[in-house]
């Protein structure tokens, strides 16, 4: 293989990693092996001078999802140079006072404010173009929405949640595998809602780690200044000590014995040169600024023996790959055990039973395997699951290897399944715990979701159960007629079907009417086609409804509930139109509320402005933003809200 033939493979697994970590918020391989293919990319650029057009070298970050509205950032955010060597910084601080803070793991955002008010808030996006995010960032638990001064500052900083609220979150989702696997994965996803009363539930703090500019202030020509000026306006600046060479050691032993016991997730530390002039005119890379530099910890890693493979079934039927080792201490805590994640991963590293395996914490949190040093690969990977002891099969998609259980009646997956449907964001029946329900199915009083309405039946066995007695009994029948009065969103939900969550099963039944039988009968195209929804949700939603036993399992549910349809009153004046809608609002709470006041009409609301769009919605309408000037070219009419709300009225 050439070099260029290897730098095109590289190229390619590292897009879609970042791609899956961004857009997706899920992982297909550790920060350790990431960061080593990126450098192997990294040298062959540098051996042979050559720089492909898509690689993640010159290609920062992810790209903006359609669901908010885009807009280019007035300079463009690059990504920083690092190392994970000490002298390396050190030669890079040099005799410069440097300003070093930390590197927070969040979601970056830039802030702007106008008057003395917060009027704007867009993520990093691409780096060139992100997503406004102004109603949720004004939601943000320390954002101050008002501040002393009344020019024009922009300014960048981390949106980040902290672990103990992390980890209050999580431990609120009662659907195990519906938990956020990190900080930042929760971060962004709250960030990014579309509710912005979801951010708020969500306790994100904003923390600032760079001024781009604030008109007729004097700085001093020091970032410092800059620093100490952001809170005096009332921001939340990231902690930072000012170094040179000499004093670097103290600085960074001070950030290492730090981080242990911090309660915000951090990946480094960032280095910048306090004179701002001077690192302005040292300019940039394509892609580094040549003012800053970012420190990344190195892993502790640990050396150990792998015992055994667990295997984990799940209610989807995928069965993960557990490894289990000898304990070892890594940040702080020991470890002794750490998903594999897919058959793919372990058959990449090569595993099998009494191997000697080097271990880290990913982000100094999730224990993942580095490298195996053994390589004996003498698993065998079982062809029966774990559980019911019926047929395992192994499944590729998206060039990823994966065990799944074949079982439709796999009493783990019963179990899972009913968890979710009982869920609070799904049926929110109380009373029905995990364990309970375990018990339940072990006496085949539920078979399928329809059964737990009847649960009534089985009185008498139910009151002498161990740990459910009378009183359990009537809160239970208490919360399952309470139970019945549902929506169609929740009810798809609870139905578990893969990759489908609240929010896409609200999208997916506003599309239809909620009306269940059009979906039952939707093709993948239609499916597919729904703003929001793509191809992968779309095959699972067809797949579920093909299935006759599926359907008769919904048909008994159905039978107990009363369901709400969202009926649209009033004359459908929008029936046929396609609308966007883009910027702040201000007569409406937000714009999903503006959403929804289209659609009652009959109108929808898309993402991008195409040829098919009839309106776009914009209270900036002279702006210049990516989206106005699309709909100056295709001659789509802009609205200012105004114009919006005489038009419903005519």
């Amino acid at each position: 293989m050439t070099s260029i033939q290897r730098m095109k493979e590289l190229t390619a697994r590292l897009k879609e990693a970042a791609k899956a970590y961004y857009q997706e918020d899920r992982e297909i391989m550790s920060n350790r092996e990431y960061d080593a293919l990126y450098d192997e990319l990294q040298a062959l650029e540098e051996e042979t001078g050559t720089v492909l057009a898509d690689s993640p070298t010159i290609n920062v970050g992810y790209e903006a999802v359609d669901e908010l509205p885009k807009e280019a950032h007035e300079s463009p955010m690059l990504s920083l140079d690092k190392t994970k060597d000490r002298e390396v910084l050190r030669e890079f601080v040099g005799d410069h006072k440097t300003v070093l803070s930390w590197k927070l793991d969040g979601l970056t955002i830039v802030l702007t404010y106008e008057g003395g008010e917060l009027i704007k808030a867009v993520t990093r996006g691409n780096g060139v173009v992100g997503e406004v995010i102004t109603n949720n960032a004004r939601v943000f638990r320390n954002i101050p929405l008002k501040i002393p001064y009344k020019g024009r500052l922009v300014l960048r900083g981390e949106a980040i949640i902290t672990y103990s609220d992390f980890q209050q979150i999580n431990a609120s989702i009662e659907d195990v595998e519906a938990r956020y696997k990190n900080p930042r994965n929760l971060c962004s996803g709250s960030v990014r809602q579309l509710n912005n009363e979801i951010t708020a539930k969500r306790n994100v703090r904003f923390y600032a780690f760079g001024l781009v500019s604030a008109q007729d202030v004097d700085f001093s020509n020091s970032r410092e200044y800059q620093f100490e000026w952001l809170k005096s306006q009332g921001f939340d600046v990231v902690e930072y000590k000012v170094v040179t060479a000499a004093t670097l050691d103290e600085a960074m032993d001070y950030f290492s014995s730090a981080v242990a016991s911090n309660d915000f997730p951090s990946d480094g530390l960032v280095a910048l040169y306090d004179d701002i002039a001077y690192g302005e005119s040292l300019g940039s890379t394509a892609k580094f600024p040549r003012n800053s530099f970012a420190f990344k910890w190195a892993d502790e890693v640990r050396e150990t023996h792998l015992l055994e493979i667990e295997w984990s079934p799940s209610r989807t039927g995928l069965i993960n790959p557990v490894a289990i080792f000898e304990p070892v201490e890594l940040e702080g805590t020991t470890v002794s055990r750490a998903s594999v994640h897919n058959i793919s991963i372990l058959k990449d590293l090569e595993l099998g039973i009494g191997d000697t395996i080097k271990v880290y914490k990913a982000n100094m949190i999730i224990p993942q395997i580095a490298e195996n040093l053994t390589r004996s690969g003498n698993l065998t990977i079982p062809d029966a699951c774990p559980v019911c002891g019926e047929e395992a099969r192994i499944r590729k998609e998206n060039e990823v290897e994966s065990l799944y259980c074949i079982n439709p009646d796999c009493v783990a997956k019963k179990i899972k399944a009913f968890t979710l449907f009982t869920s609070r964001d799904a049926m929110n029946i109380d009373g029905l715990s995990e364990a309970t329900l375990e018990k339940f199915i072990a006496k085949g009083f539920i078979h399928d979701f329809g059964d737990i309405f009847e649960i009534g039946k089985y009185r008498d066995e139910l009151v002498t159960m161990e740990g459910f007695g009378e009183k359990s009994f009537e809160n239970l029948m208490e919360s399952l007629e309470k139970a019945r009065d549902t929506t169609l969103p929740k009810v798809i939900y609870s139905l578990g079907i893969a990759n489908i969550g609240l929010a896409n099963a609200k999208v997916i039944c506003r599309h239809f009417d909620n009306d269940i039988d059009k979906i039952r009968s939707a093709d993948e195209d239609e499916v597919s086609a729904i703003d929001g929804i793509g191809p992968v949700i779309a095959r699972n939603l067809v797949e579920y409804f093909s299935k006759e036993i599926n359907n008769e399992r919904l048909d008994h549910l159905l039978k107990h509930l009363r369901v709400e349809k969202e009926e649209r009153s009033g004359e459908q004046k929008f029936a046929g139109m396609n609308f966007v809608i883009t910027g702040s609002v201000e007569r409406f709470a937000n714009r999903a509320e503006m959403k929804e006041f289209v659609e009652s009409l009959g109108g929808k609301v898309t993402g991008s402005v195409t040829g098919k769009t009839n309106y776009l919605i914009n209270n900036d309408t002279a702006s210049n933003s990516s989206k106005n000037k699309k709909a100056k070219e295709l001659g789509i009419p802009i609205l200012s809200e105004e114009d919006f709300l005489k038009l419903a009225q005519e």
